[in-house]
C-alpha cells in the first residue's frame, strides 16, 4: 500500500528551504564532477529507498555517493574505495551546512572548487553568507520524502507508456522539484532563457527540443500548497482551453502550466489513478495540439514481467 501523507507548507516550508539550498551544495559537487549530459539530467537527483541520492559521482581516484538519509538524518558521503563521511541533518544554517559538506569532503580528498552560490533563486546569497538560523523537523521532511516515494512510482509508471526519449524521474535541485519528460523528437524554438541566477546557455540547451513536462513542486513559488504541474515548450495554441483530469485540475496562467493540488490526490479514492490521470490528460492536450506523431511515440502502460508487443 502506497503512503500519501498530509504535507503542508506551512509546517514543512522552513525545512524546504533549508533543504533547497543543502541540495544545492551537494548538487554543485555532481555538476563539478559529471560530464553533461543533455538536458542537464546529469546533475538531478533520485527518489530511493533512504531520501534522496546523487547517483555514483566520478572521481579521480575513487567514485562518489552521496546520500540525503531522511530516515537516520544524515547526509552520507560514502567512496568506492570504502570510505565514509557523514554530516547529521538538523537545524542549522547554509553557511554552517556548506562549511561541514567542504570539510568533509577534504577529509575524503575529494575536489571542493565548487560553484558557492545557489541558482534559480531570486537575488542569490553566496552559501558562506546565509548565516541565519535554519530549520530542520525530521518529521516533516520524512513525510516529504513518503510523498516522493509514492509519487516516483507512478511517474515512472506514466513513464513506461512512451517509446520516444523521455527523461528519468529526477529531482532538480535548482527548482526543487521532481519530474519526468516526454519529447516530440523536434527542435524547438530559442528558448529566450531568463530564469534568475541560471545562465541562458543552460535553459536553451535544456529546452532544445519540444517538451511536455510534468512534475511535483512541495510549495513556494507562487503556489504555496504542494502541487503537481504540467507544462509545454513551445505552448502550442490553445493550450489551456481545454480541462484537465481529474476535475480539481486547473490551468494557471500566471504560470502557463496546469495544476492539481496534491491534497486532490491524497484525498482520491485511488491516489495513484488520480494522478496518472492528470498526467495522461495533459500530456496528450500538448501533444494533440503540437501534433506530435504520438502514433509512434506511444505505448501501452508497462507492467511487471510482461514484454512490450512488437506487433
Amino acid at each position: 500500500m502506497t503512503n500519501w501523507p498530509d504535507i503542508p507548507y506551512t509546517r514543512w516550508k522552513d525545512s524546504g528551504a533549508s533543504l533547497h539550498m543543502w541540495t544545492q551544495i551537494v548538487g554543485k559537487f555532481r555538476l563539478a564532477q559529471t560530464p553533461w549530459i543533455n538536458h542537464s539530467w546529469q546533475a538531478a537527483f533520485y527518489v530511493s529507498g533512504r531520501g534522496l541520492n546523487s547517483s555514483l559521482i566520478p572521481g579521480a581516484g575513487c567514485s562518489y555517493d552521496i546520500t540525503f538519509d531522511f530516515v537516520d538524518h544524515r547526509l552520507k558521503i560514502d567512496t568506492t574505495d570504502g570510505r565514509q563521511e557523514t554530516i547529521a541533518l538538523e537545524p542549522m544554517s547554509v553557511a554552517e551546512f556548506h562549511r561541514h559538506f567542504l570539510a568533509a569532503l577534504d577529509k575524503l580528498g575529494a575536489p571542493s572548487d565548487i560553484h558557492h552560490a545557489p541558482n534559480e533563486v531570486p537575488n542569490p546569497v553566496p552559501f558562506r553568507e546565509q548565516t541565519a538560523p535554519g530549520a530542520y523537523d525530521p518529521e516533516a521532511v520524512r513525510d516529504f520524502w513518503q510523498a516522493l516515494v509514492s509519487i516516483d512510482a507512478v511517474f515512472k509508471h506514466f513513464r513506461t507508456g512512451f517509446l520516444g526519449k523521455v527523461s528519468p524521474v529526477h529531482l532538480f535541485w535548482g527548482s526543487f522539484d521532481l519530474a519526468v519528460t516526454r519529447f516530440s523528437g523536434r527542435l524547438a524554438p530559442l528558448h529566450p532563457g531568463g530564469f534568475p541566477a541560471l545562465p541562458d546557455s543552460v535553459t536553451r540547451e535544456a529546452y532544445s527540443h519540444e517538451v511536455s513536462s510534468a512534475g511535483f513542486w512541495p510549495g513556494g513559488g507562487g503556489i504555496d500548497y504542494p502541487a503537481f504541474y504540467s507544462y509545454a515548450y513551445p505552448m502550442p495554441e490553445g493550450f489551456g482551453e481545454r480541462a484537465a483530469e481529474p476535475a480539481e485540475a486547473f490551468f494557471q496562467k500566471d504560470l502557463g502550466e496546469y495544476v492539481l493540488p496534491y491534497d486532490a490526490v491524497r484525498k482520491a479514492a485511488d491516489p495513484e489513478a488520480a494522478l496518472l490521470s492528470f498526467l495522461q490528460s495533459t500530456y496528450r492536450t500538448a501533444a494533440d495540439l503540437a501534433q506530435w506523431e504520438w502514433e509512434t511515440l506511444e505505448c501501452e502502460l508497462g507492467v511487471p514481467r510482461v514484454p512490450r508487443r512488437i506487433d
